[in-house]
This record gives C-alpha cells, structure tokens and sequence, in this order.
C-alpha cells in the first residue's frame, strides 16, 4: 500500500517574502519594475562615476553602487506593498480590522466590531493614548448614526476621556484605507500607558451583548489574505 503521508511544506525563504511583496505591489503599480530597475541602474551610475573621478577601484564602486540601488529599491518596495495591499482590500468587508491588526503596539484593538448593520456597515472600537477611536466601514451617510451613538455610550462610561470618530471609505471626508494608520498617528496623545488598560476595561461592559455581525463576516478571523493578494 502506498505511503499517503504528505509531504512537508517547503520551507519559506526571505526572497519568497519579496517576490511575494512584488507581485502585490505591482498589481497595483504597474509602472514598478521600471521605477525598481531606474534606481538600481542610477545608483551604479553614480558609483561608476565617482570611480572615475577619484580613480579608485572599479570593482569596489560598482559593486557598491549594485548593492545601494538594490538597497533603496527594497525600501522604496517596502513602502510600497502595504499601501498596494490596503488598496486591492479596500471596500470588502473587514477590512478596517486588517489594517488595525497590524498595528504593533500602543493600542488595544477589539477584535469584534461594537456595532454593524444588515447593509455591512460596521463599527469597530480601538483604545490609545489618545482616547478612544472609533473606526466606521461605509457610506457616511449610513456610518455617522451608528458612530454618535457608540460615542455616546462611551461618553456615559469614560466621560474624561477623549472619543474620535474616523470614517474609512472614498467618500467626501473620509479616510482612504491605506490613510488609517497614518491618520491614527496624527491623533494627540491624552492618556498615559497606564490609563489605556483602565479604560478598555470598562469600555468591555458596553461590548458585553454582541454586535449584530454582517452575514459571511467573522471579525475574529478577519485579516489580509495574502495568497488571494497574490492570485492564489
């Protein structure tokens, strides 16, 4: 009988990341490759005329200048990529959450959203220093009821404490997805470090009845897909 044991997954290396990275990106940026290609090639240019006028080694300028040009090309790409992915993601469902999850630290990011309508506008609620930001997805005509009333039941709860309302789409007003964290790092710092776990605990009372979720979304799992990025 043959042996059906399953082969072990291939070990994924750095440059699978990149050229993963690439693919995503360009989709978006199809002028990338040629803008990639332009800083490596003026980057050895440079290097090769600083070799000549300095009459030093070839070898050691040009090799500098290849390895400068890939250099800022990986920055400029990694630059590149998140906003690339925000971009194909934007206007799905959740895909507030897949930007808030990738933030690193300072804020407590609830993972279900504290409010949602049967026409998938949702709600979701995040706890920094300063304050509390409440993220809508949708129309801002529909959003804006459900983000004043969320911020009056915070109010109720933590009324020294400072309630932003951002809303995400491509609306007049509101925020572009791939804007979020950039517009959440413009925001003033009120409290301290220790004051955030303080108040998400008691924002906690207010999320103790779940929020009616859209159909088809599970705000738990909510994140970028990266293999359906990439067309798999």
């Amino acid at each position: 009988m043959a042996d059906k044991t399953p082969s072990p997954m291939k070990k994924r290396r750095w440059y699978h990341n990149v050229v993963d990275a690439y693919k995503i990106t360009a989709r978006s940026y199809p002028w990338l490759k040629w803008v990639l290609a332009a800083v490596i090639i003026v980057s050895l240019a440079l290097n090769i005329l600083f070799a000549a006028l300095t009459q030093g080694s070839w070898v050691l300028w040009i090799l500098m200048g290849v390895m400068t040009g890939i250099l800022i090309a990986m920055l400029l790409l990694s630059y590149l990529a998140p906003r690339a992915m925000y971009t194909q993601i934007e206007g799905t469902v959740g895909s507030v959450y897949a930007v808030l999850s990738q933030i690193k630290r300072g804020w407590i990011v609830f993972e279900r959203p504290v409010n949602a309508t049967r026409e998938q506008d949702i709600v979701w609620r995040i706890v920094g220093r300063p304050g509390v930001v409440l993220i809508s997805e949708g129309p801002s005509s529909r959003v804006r009821p459900l983000l004043n009333a969320e911020r009056k039941k915070i109010q109720r709860v933590a009324q020294n404490v400072p309630v932003h309302l951002i809303e995400v789409g491509s609306g007049e007003g509101q925020v572009r997805l791939a804007d979020l964290q950039s517009r959440l790092r413009k925001l003033k710092n009120v409290l301290t470090r220790e004051e955030i776990p303080s108040v998400s605990q008691r924002l906690n009372a207010l999320t103790a009845s779940s929020a009616p979720i859209p159909k088809g979304v599970d705000p738990n799992r909510v994140r970028m897909n990266r293999r359906a990025l990439r067309g798999r």
